[in-house]
Parts: C-alpha cells; sequence; structure tokens
C-alpha cells in the first residue's frame, strides 16, 4: 500500500520516495486522454450522423436515439459508477471501464444496422460511467498540493470544456476523409494509450470493506436520472403538450426526491449529502450543470447553422471552433492557477456566466449573409473565454475536500451534473428550437428562402435560450459561493491509499 501526501509538509517516514508519487504527471497523462474520450463522444457522432443514416437507412424519427441512448446510459449510472470505483478499486474500474468503452465502441462502429449501432452507443452509456467519476477520482486523490491541483484541473477542464469541439472537428476530418465508423473506431486508440499507461503507473487500490453499496439509492437515483433524460429526449419528437412527456418528467423528478430523502435514513448513502450540501461544493455543481446545458447552444446550434446554412463541409466546421478549443484551453488554465487561488472562485465564476450569456446573445446576430471573421469568430470567443473562467474552477472547487472513501461518488456527482445537463439542455433547446422554426413557417408558403429564414429563427432561439441559463448561472453562483478561497476541513483533504 502506498500513500499521495501533499508536498506542503513532509511525507510520513517510509514514504518519502512513494514511487506513484513522483509519477503523479504520467498518471495526468493517463487520464486525460480517457476523460477526451468521454467528453467528446458527446459529440463526435453528431457531424457523422447524416452519413451513418444514409449507410444504414433508418428514419429521421430514429436518429435522435443514437445520441439518446449514450445519454441515457451516461447520465442513469454515473451515481453508481463511481460508488463501484470506491467499493473495487479505482485502478480495476478504470481498466474495466477502459477496456469496455473500447468493445462497445468496436460494436458500434461494425453495425449493420441501427438496432446494433444504438446497442454499441447504449454500451459506450455504461462503460463511460465506471470511466468518468473514477478518472476524476483519481486526479482528486493523487494531487493534493493545492498549487499543483491548480495546475492538474486547469488541464482537466480544458480537456472538459474543450472536447466537444475536438469531437466536432476529429468527426469531421474522420467522417469526410474516411468513414463515419472511424468516429467510433478512434476510441479504440485512446482507450489503448489509457489502458496501458493505467495498468503500468497506477498503484493497486485495495478494497475499502467499509463501503456497502446502497442498492435501494442506486434503485431509486437511476430511475430518476432515466426518466428525467428520457422525458427530455420525449419532447423532442412528442413536444411539450405530450402526456409522455410530462409524465417521465414528473416521475423522474419525485424518484430524485424520493432519493434525497432516502440519503439522509440509509447507514451507507450512495450520495452521502454533505458532499452537496457545502455552499462552495453545491455552488460549482450548479455551475457545472447549466454550462452543460447552455454550451449546446454553440456546439450543436451553430454546427447546423455552419454545415446547413454558410454550406461549410464537416471538415471546415470542426476548423471553425478550433479558436474556441484553444480559448477554452487558455482561460482555464489561468483561472485555475492564477485567477482562483487569488480570488476564490466567487467572482470567476460569474464573469464566466456573464461572458458566455453575452457571446450567445452575441450569436443572435448571425443571418444567411454572415461571414466568419467577422460575426462568428467574436461571440464565440466571447463565449469561449467565459467558458473557460467556469469549467475548471468548478471542477476543481467541486472536488476539493471530499474524504478519500467519497472520491469516486463525489467524483461521479460532478460527471452526473455535465452528463444530465447536457442531456437536458440538448433535448430543451432542440424542442424550443423547432417550435420556433414551425411558429416562422405557420401561415407562410414553405418557399426555400422561408425554410431557411426559419432555420436562423430556431437557431437565435436556441442561442437566447442558452444565454439565459448562463445569466441564471450568474445570480446563482454570484450568491452561493463563499468569499476568498475555498476553505475547507484540512482533516478531510484527500490522502489516498492506494
Amino acid at each position: 500500500m502506498s500513500t499521495v501526501t501533499d508536498e506542503a509538509s513532509p511525507p510520513p517516514a517510509g514514504q518519502a520516495h512513494d514511487r506513484h508519487h513522483g509519477r503523479r504527471w504520467l498518471i495526468l497523462a493517463v487520464i486525460a486522454p480517457a476523460q477526451l474520450m468521454v467528453v467528446l463522444d458527446a459529440t463526435i457522432v453528431n457531424i457523422a450522423l447524416p452519413s451513418a443514416q444514409a449507410d444504414l437507412g433508418f428514419s429521421n424519427d430514429s436518429r435522435q436515439w443514437i445520441i439518446t441512448a449514450y445519454s441515457l446510459a451516461f447520465g442513469g449510472l454515473l451515481l453508481i459508477g463511481g460508488r463501484i470505483a470506491d467499493l473495487v478499486g479505482r485502478k480495476l474500474t478504470l481498466t474495466i471501464g477502459l477496456a469496455g468503452f473500447a468493445g462497445a465502441s468496436a460494436l458500434a462502429g461494425a453495425a449493420g444496422d441501427f438496432e446494433i449501432l444504438v446497442t454499441g452507443r447504449a454500451l459506450q452509456g455504461v462503460f463511460g460511467a465506471l470511466l468518468a467519476p473514477t478518472a476524476l477520482a483519481l486526479l482528486n486523490t493523487t494531487f493534493t498540493n493545492a498549487k499543483e491541483r491548480a495546475t492538474t484541473f486547469g488541464i482537466y477542464g480544458a480537456v472538459a470544456g474543450a472536447g466537444g469541439g475536438v469531437g466536432l472537428l476529429l468527426g469531421g476530418l474522420l467522417t469526410e476523409h474516411l468513414d463515419w465508423r472511424w468516429c467510433l473506431y478512434v476510441n479504440l486508440l485512446f482507450a489503448a494509450v489509457s489502458l496501458i499507461g493505467a495498468l503500468v503507473l497506477l498503484p493497486r487500490h485495495r478494497r475499502d470493506k467499509a463501503v456497502k453499496i446502497d442498492v435501494p439509492g442506486t434503485v431509486v437515483v437511476t430511475a430518476g436520472l432515466f426518466a428525467l433524460v428520457y422525458g427530455f429526449a420525449h419532447a423532442e419528437t412528442d413536444g411539450w403538450g405530450s402526456v409522455g412527456t410530462w409524465g417521465f418528467l414528473a416521475a423522474g423528478g419525485v424518484l430524485i426526491a424520493v432519493f434525497a430523502r432516502l440519503q439522509t435514513r440509509v447507514a451507507h448513502p450512495l450520495l452521502p449529502l454533505r458532499i452537496l450540501l457545502d455552499r462552495d461544493r453545491g455552488a460549482s455543481s450548479v455551475a457545472i450543470f447549466i454550462s452543460a446545458a447552455g454550451m449546446f447552444g454553440v456546439t450543436l446550434f451553430l454546427t447546423y447553422y455552419l454545415q446547413q446554412t454558410l454550406h461549410y463541409s464537416p471538415v471546415k466546421t470542426g476548423l471553425a471552433f478550433l479558436p474556441m478549443i484553444a480559448a477554452v484551453m487558455v482561460m482555464s488554465a489561468l483561472s485555475t492557477t492564477v485567477l482562483t487561488p487569488r480570488l476564490g472562485p466567487k467572482p470567476i465564476v460569474p464573469v464566466g456566466m456573464a461572458l458566455s450569456a453575452a457571446g450567445l446573445a452575441w450569436l443572435t446576430q448571425l443571418d444567411a449573409h454572415s461571414t466568419y471573421a467577422a460575426h462568428i469568430l467574436p461571440p464565440l470567443l466571447v463565449f469561449a473565454l467565459g467558458l473557460g473562467l467556469i469549467m475548471a474552477p468548478s471542477m476543481s472547487t467541486a472536488t476539493a475536500g471530499i474524504d478519500a472513501a467519497d472520491a469516486g461518488v463525489g467524483s461521479a456527482s460532478v460527471n452526473t451534473m455535465q452528463q444530465v445537463g447536457g442531456s437536458i439542455g440538448t433535448a430543451l433547446l432542440s424542442s424550443l428550437a423547432a417550435s420556433a422554426a414551425t411558429d416562422y413557417l405557420a401561415g407562410r408558403q414553405p418557399t426555400p428562402e422561408a425554410i431557411g429564414r426559419s432555420a436562423l429563427e430556431s437557431y437565435s432561439t436556441a442561442y437566447w435560450w442558452s444565454a439565459a441559463f448562463f445569466a441564471a448561472g450568474m445570480i446563482i453562483c454570484g450568491l452561493l459561493f463563499r468569499r476568498g478561497k475555498p476553505a475547507h476541513d484540512p482533516d478531510a483533504t484527500p490522502a489516498v491509499h492506494m
């Protein structure tokens, strides 16, 4: 057994030459590709969907399930995935998650029909639910020195924030120059790099016999998250007036409330509420949820605009997002290494929310004759700078000070907020955008010009609602975050036992 300790204090006797602590930056190099794989898989398939649909011959109504199957499995199983990591060990869970994700990607890539493709995507979500919280927990428990944590979470936040854009670029390149199936096969490369590194570098994490699985809580929260995500997905196809839509949403809300009540009564809760009841962690969770929901106003609808209105190729569309990726990465690093250590998250995250809201509001001015350099790039950069101020500080604050025994489920709560927020944002914004297009065409002749204008109205509606999400986030985070640097019980700062 080895222990990773804070470099700010002398290591305990016998651990001065802890080889695993010395390998901590290599461990980061193992975890980053794994996290990138999980994040980009939420968007890399988007650009490939038209080609996949033409190849396999499925309907437009069925198309959304290629995206939703991944989100349903991922969002619904994240919390139990985090607790499994705590129960059986993070190294074992990470290797199973990587191997399983690679296998599911191979299955989906080789799919000969729609059903196999959806099955593969759902299995990607299942193994992603093991992989994502374990990766974040490993970072949280490997880097305990404050300065190193800032650098680490700057890198991790940049990966999380820019992963969607990377997915769009990579999806465009692979679809245009190889085949849509390579958007799935590429995961084998990411998984292989991380799997080999994990087997060689990660220390074995001895099973903690004190950790128990909360079976009732697991069943209730999984069903609740499934119902919520499915309800919003249902709204995209059947509309907000559907009994099914509101039935699933209501059921999801009730089940989540029941889950919260259960967590105060069971001896070994799946999600100890003390993790979220800390003001800074709670505010960070809200920030991650809102930013994940709102950012789809860019990564999804701007993709449609570039390809369908401006007739960009898949590769050119992906390249258009490169400045956004660079801006997110630079600002993520700056926010965690310079700004947050000096000021704390209270001014940083709300300012990021305001910038992102401004960028999205600016995007509503796009029309059929807009140019990239003059009209698209400036608001895209403003949005990206704001996102960089939100993601990395929020992820670092959301996991700071969590006891090592809760590291997996604490990290899973962060990933759950991000994944469910993204799923809800996709379905909600798609429904609102579709309604705007329908309302515009009502009473008009469906000429090509009118159809094109209706598309612009739908994109503008999505941008305005996304801006509203970030504006709400600015207010909520401004009220919830404490002033100054986060202050957690130093005794709770994790010292990893592996």
